[in-house]
C-alpha cells in the first residue's frame, strides 16, 4: 500500500479522525487510526472506540490499494509538525514509512485483523446547514450535564417533529432548548434521540466547519439502525451509540407567565458580571437588585472580599433582589447570541428564562430558551 497527498490536506483529515480516539483505550489496537486506500483512488482515515466511530474519505491522485493500521495520535503529531509539501506513505512489512521534504518518520504497524468493523449509517433521515447545525448544538450542550453517574443528564435530546428539531439538554440547574427548521427526507418523519452531549458537540463544531450541509442519519422507532445516530458532510462520517431516551418532562418547567422583564446589553452586562463574579466564592452567587433603569450587581459579603457595579436596565416590573450562579448566568449570556439579553422572571425563587434579542413585540416566541434557577438568598 502507498499513496502521495498533500500535507495540508492529509494533517486535516488525520486530526479530525483522531479527535474520536480514546485517551485511554480498553485494548491497545482501539489506539490506532484505519487508513485504506481503495482500487478507485481513495484514501479512507478510521477511527473507532465501541461508541464513537469516524471516518474521512479523500481523494487522491497517486495510490496503490491496501490497509494497514497505525497509532492514530502520532501519526497526528507528526502530520501537523511535517514540512508544507506532499506527503509519501508507504507500507513495508510491518512498518510504514512517511516521508515529506527531507522529513523521514518510521511507523510500527498493528494488526488490522484485530481491528472492530465500522458501524453502518442508519438509514439518512434529513439535513441542516452546518453552521446552523454547529451554533444551535453549542448553545444547547452548554447545559447539559458532566456527572456521569446520570447519564441521562448528560445528553442532548433531539426531537423531530417534520420539519423542526428541537433540542435539549439540563442539568437540573438549568435548561436550554433551541428549535431549528431542516429538510426530512420525509415530511412526517419523527424520532426522538438522547446524544451523548459531549460527542455531539465536538461533532457539530467539527462538522460546523465544513460550510457544506449536515446529513442526520436516524432511525424511526424500530427502524434499522436504532441506538445509533450518524452525521455526515463532505466526505467526513461520524456515528455514535444513543443514551436511554429517558429525559425530565422539560416542557412543564419553562414558565408562560412573567411579572419581570429586563433587556439589557449583553457585552457590557457579560463584562460587569465577570468583573463582580472576582469576589465571588466558587459556590457563591452574583446578586442583582433590578430596579427602574438600573441593576445593581454585588458579589461578597460579611468579612469577604466585596464587588459592587451599576448597568442601566430597561426593566419592567417590580423591584426584585435576585441571585445566581455567576458560571451558569455568563454561559447563558454567551449563548444568546444577540447584543441584547433579554431576563424574563417571576419571583426571585422561582426559573427565570433568559433568551435573546428584543422581540418586534411582547409575546413573540424565541428559537432559544436558557431556564436558569436562582439561588435562595439568606435572609
Amino acid at each position: 500500500m502507498m499513496f502521495r497527498i498533500e500535507r495540508d490536506v492529509l494533517a486535516e483529515a488525520v486530526a479530525w479522525t483522531a479527535r474520536s480516539l480514546p485517551a485511554r483505550p480498553s485494548v491497545p489496537v482501539l489506539a490506532g487510526m484505519r487508513l485504506e486506500v481503495t482500487d478507485d483512488q481513495q484514501l479512507k482515515l478510521s477511527g473507532f472506540d465501541y461508541e464513537v466511530s469516524a471516518q474521512v474519505t479523500l481523494e487522491l491522485q497517486t495510490g496503490e490499494a491496501g490497509v494497514v493500521l497505525v497509532s492514530g495520535k502520532l501519526l497526528a503529531e507528526i502530520t501537523r509538525a511535517l514540512p508544507a509539501q506532499p506527503v509519501d506513505f508507504v507500507v513495508d512489512g510491518a512498518k510504514a514509512v512517511v516521508t515529506c521534504g527531507s522529513a523521514r518518520f518510521t511507523l510500527l504497524t498493528m494488526p488490522v485483523e484485530d481491528y472492530p468493523s465500522l458501524p453502518a449509517m442508519p438509514p439518512a433521515a434529513g439535513r441542516v446547514g452546518s453552521d446552523v447545525f454547529a451554533s444551535a448544538v453549542s448553545q444547547v450542550a452548554v447545559a447539559a450535564g458532566r456527572d456521569d453517574t446520570l447519564p441521562m443528564l448528560t445528553g442532548v435530546r433531539m426531537e423531530i417533529d417534520g420539519d423542526t428539531v428541537t433540542l435539549a439538554a439540563t442539568d437540573r440547574y438549568r435548561l436550554a432548548v433551541r428549535e431549528l427548521k431542516w429538510q426530512p427526507g420525509q415530511p412526517d418523519f419523527s424520532a426522538v434521540a438522547m446524544i451523548p452531549g459531549k460527542t455531539l458537540a465536538d461533532t457539530a463544531k467539527a462538522l460546523g466547519s465544513t460550510g457544506a450541509e449536515v446529513e442526520i442519519a436516524l432511525s424511526s422507532a424500530g427502524g434499522t439502525g436504532e441506538g445509533m445516530i450518524g452525521f455526515s458532510s463532505a466526505g467526513r462520517r461520524t456515528t455514535t451509540r444513543l443514551l436511554d431516551p429517558e429525559f425530565p418532562k422539560y416542557r412543564s418547567l419553562l414558565p408562560t407567565e412573567f411579572s419581570a422583564r429586563a433587556d439589557l446589553s449583553t457585552g457590557p452586562f457579560v463584562e460587569a458580571v465577570k468583573r463582580v463574579a472576582l469576589v465571588a466564592e466558587r459556590n457563591t452567587p452574583v446578586r442583582l437588585a433590578f430596579r427602574s433603569g438600573e441593576v445593581v450587581l454585588e458579589a461578597g459579603s460579611g468579612d469577604e472580599a466585596q464587588a459592587v457595579e451599576a448597568l442601566p436596565v430597561d426593566y419592567e416590573g417590580e423591584e426584585m433582589n435576585i441571585a445566581f450562579n455567576h458560571q451558569f448566568l455568563l454561559e447563558g449570556l454567551g449563548a444568546i447570541d444577540s447584543d441584547i439579553a433579554r431576563l424574563q422572571m417571576t419571583t426571585s425563587t422561582k426559573p427565570a428564562i433568559l433568551t435573546g434579542g428584543k422581540p418586534v413585540e411582547d409575546g413573540v416566541t424565541t428559537d432559544y430558551r436558557y431556564l436558569i434557577m436562582p439561588i435562595r438568598l439568606s435572609g
